[in-house]
This record gives structure tokens, sequence and C-alpha cells, in this order.
């Protein structure tokens, strides 16, 4: 049974627009305390980002969840794995992140996290949805009796607790004194706890982009946009930068020479550290868009890969039917289930500062031994919801096999539909820039005149 409201990462449109409104928000809420939350200790968490529609959205969600006999506690701007964490530590029954990630501000979303720190699972999307279409279509959203209303307390220790979480990460033995860090916040729900973590560890931190005013959240800055960290870099003399996105859940470094290291590399520091002090678990996920090199690398050392589905849930899924502990995706998401539910940029940054640290190197030394493939990602925006239709064109199918044909045995191509904006993702990967870039353009223009 397909998801009516829910896509990849929880609900997400444009503010003001079905479903991001105050009244979809308070039905939601309502309709998610009643399932997760009518037992136990009836509370659910709630965080966001720095976007000016977050008060709005927020509000909306708690007197839904109140409605519903549900009491609330906001802990304000938080990273969204930090609201996963303080789900868990407060014995909260879930944990409700109100943020839209990497998009602009005036995109917004709002995503559940279990009472473990998980991400929601279908069936418990779906028990949702079907209450939620009650209260949308048929006015039955019904509000307890006032006496059993919820209430609603504010947790003002939330960054502090947080901070002293991530700190733990990082082992005892090893301190960041000595390192000069460009630290970008992307005026995100992170600018005022990522920079004091790496400071209490010693590290002289250079922050950049951590003067949100509810607009500029993503704005030219942050894992999407490297650029101002990479010149920040370059005029501090920088050992390294870190550039986290709106909400904290991506990382993406810079390396002293101003090289962009992401995702995939990420996770190609943290298997190679894991194969050197023998503390690897199995092997490695990724996803359908991870680089070919680093599925290359990983063969090299001996250590397995796979590839799940795009979107964090689903390498979670694969980490979980493995038994391995470490995936993630090329745009960031790096999970460390030994320490983390979710992705967690925070967590993912010490922990390859903490590589480099035990390898007495470089960043850019330590990424060394992986070469990354070509790749060209176009994104092809929709004026209407008809990614599957276009996608089954036959105009479409022929551009891909087209291209298939032409890369043969040196390349691939991946066409998929977004599940948290309105585009289809046109990934073209070979061993020739050229004809990447080539094909790629090809299959996306087939994508847009369809």
């Amino acid at each position: 049974m397909s998801r009516q409201y829910f896509g990849t990462d929880g609900v997400r449109g444009k503010v003001g627009e079905f479903p991001i409104t105050p009244d979809f928000a308070m039905k939601l809420g309502w309709a998610a305390g009643t399932v997760l939350a009518s037992s136990g200790t009836k509370e659910v968490l709630i965080g966001k980002d720095t976007r000016i529609s977050g008060y709005m959205l927020e509000s909306a969600m708690e007197a839904g969840l109140s409605a519903a006999g549900i009491n609330v506690a906001l802990v304000g701007p938080m990273p969204t794995p930090a609201v996963a964490y303080l789900a868990t530590t407060f014995r909260a029954d879930a944990g409700v992140v109100i943020s839209a990630s990497h998009n602009p501000f005036c995109d917004n979303g709002i995503k559940f996290f279990s009472n473990s720190g998980t991400k929601l699972n279908d069936a418990q999307e779906l028990e949702i949805e079907a209450l939620l279409d009650k209260a949308i279509n048929h006015n039955a959203m019904e509000c307890v009796d006032s006496a059993d209303l919820g209430k609603v307390r504010r947790i003002n220790d939330a960054a502090g607790r947080y901070i002293e979480f991530c700190k733990g990460v990082f082992a005892n033995d090893l301190t960041l004194a000595g390192l000069k860090i460009v630290v970008d916040s992307a005026n995100g729900a992170a600018y005022h706890i990522a920079p004091n973590v790496y400071r209490e560890l010693g590290a002289e931190v250079i922050s950049i982009n951590d003067k949100p005013n509810g607009l500029n959240i993503n704005a030219q800055c942050g894992a999407t946009s490297l650029d101002s960290l990479q010149t920040a870099v370059m005029v501090h003399e920088a050992d390294l930068g870190i550039a986290l996105d709106g909400d904290a859940d991506r990382v993406m470094f810079v390396d002293h020479n101003g090289h962009v290291v992401d995702g995939d590399q990420i996770l190609y520091i943290l298997a190679q550290a894991g194969k050197r002090n023998s503390s690897l678990d199995g092997g490695v996920v990724g996803t359908l868009m991870s680089n070919l090199g680093l599925e290359i690398a990983l063969k090299e050392l001996d250590i397995p890969f796979v590839r799940a589905k795009v979107g964090d849930r689903y390498v979670v899924e694969q980490l979980k039917a493995t038994g391995w502990k470490i995936g993630g995706e090329g745009s960031g998401h790096i999970l460390d289930l030994n320490y983390a539910s979710t992705g967690d940029g925070i967590v993912a940054s010490l922990l390859v500062l903490q590589a480099v640290l035990q390898a007495n190197s470089k960043l850019a030394n330590v990424v060394a031994g992986m070469t990354k493939l070509p790749q060209v990602l176009i994104n092809v925006r929709l004026t209407q919801n008809n990614a599957d239709e276009i996608i089954a064109s036959e105009a479409v199918k022929q551009a891909v096999i087209d291209a298939e044909k032409i890369l043969a045995e040196n390349g691939r191509v991946l066409l998929r539909k977004s599940g948290t904006e309105p585009l289809i993702r046109v990934m073209v990967e070979s061993t020739d820039i050229n004809m990447t870039q080539e094909q790629a353009e090809n299959i996306a223009k087939a994508v847009s005149e369809a």
C-alpha cells in the first residue's frame, strides 16, 4: 500500500501549500499522537530547525498533540539526530522534527522518530495516515476531555545534553588541540552546538554561517553549497573544514587544499579505520547513488559492500538486515549504529577526525586510497506530480537504453524521482567525464521534454 502523505523523510513541501499548513500540522499531530503515544509516558518531544515557519508549525503540532491527550516537551532549534537521541533519554514516546533539512527556507517538513530513536517504519506511517485521512476528509478529529488535554513544557538544557553526548563519541585519549577547523553550520539547527563541540574537544574553531534569521538557512552555505567553506579554509589556512546542512544530519568536509570530501569518501575513511583497528563489524551499506569508486576501493580492502535504495531509512533497514554498523550516502548522511540510531553529521565528523588523528595524518591523505569515478547528477524540476509517468515514457526509456549501450561496462545510469522535492534525478557514472556529462544531458533533455 502506497503512502499518501509521507515521503522518504517524513512530510515535506512548500510552506502555506498543502500539506505544509497549520491545519494539516495540527491534524498530523493529533493522528501521530494517537498512534505513537496513546500509552507509555504519553509525551512527545518536538525540535525544529531555524526556519521562520517553524514557529507556526510547532504551535499547530502542539495543539494537535494536546487534543489527543499527549504532553509535549519543546527543545527549540535542535539538530534532527539530537531529537532522536533526546527522545530516548527523556523516555518520550516519540520525537518530532520540524525541518526540511537541506531545502530552502520557504520549504518545511515534519518527521518522526520512535521511542528508540529510529525513523518510523512503513506500518506506523500507514496507521498515522489512516487516522489523518479521517481527520482531513471526514472531520473526524476527536478531542479528549478537558481534564485529559496534554500539557507543554520546555527543556532548557537540551543543547548542553546533546553536546556532551557528541563529545562522548570521541576517543578519551585523543584531543583536537592543535587543529584549526572551519565549521559551517548552514545558519541551521546546529549553529549553537557544532562549534562548541569542536572547541570543547580542543580545536581552534572558525565558525561561519552561524547567524540564522529564519530566512538564510542553507542559503549558499552548508553541506549543499561548499564554496564559502572552501574559501574560508584557504583564507584561514585551516587544517580542514566541516559543513553541516540545515538540520545537521548531513556532513561534508573540505581538506586543507580546499578539496571536497563527500559522503562516499567519508564511508571509505570510516571503513578503512575500522579495518585497521579491527573494529569494523562486517561491511558497508551504500545506496544506488554511491560512487562506483567507493565499491572498488572497499573491494581492494576486502570489505563487503551492498547498495540500498536512496534514503537513510533504507540504509538503516539494510544495516539491520546485514548486522553491519556503517552506512550512508554520498550526500553526507552517514550512519554508525554503534553511536547513533540515525544519520548524525556531528557524530560522523568526530569519527572522521578520530580516524585522521589515529592515522597521524591529514584528511587529504587518509582519503587518497579511493578514486572517485566521474559522476554527473542533473535534477530536472517538475511542474506537476507526474514523475512516474515521465520515467515510464517511451522517449525517456529509450534515452536510458541508448546511454547504457554507449557506456557498456564502463558506467551505469540511474533515474529516480526525489522523495523530498518535485524532481527527477538523472545520474550517470563512467570512467570518462565527457561521455558521462553528454549522456546525463541527453537523458535530462528527454525527461524535460517528456
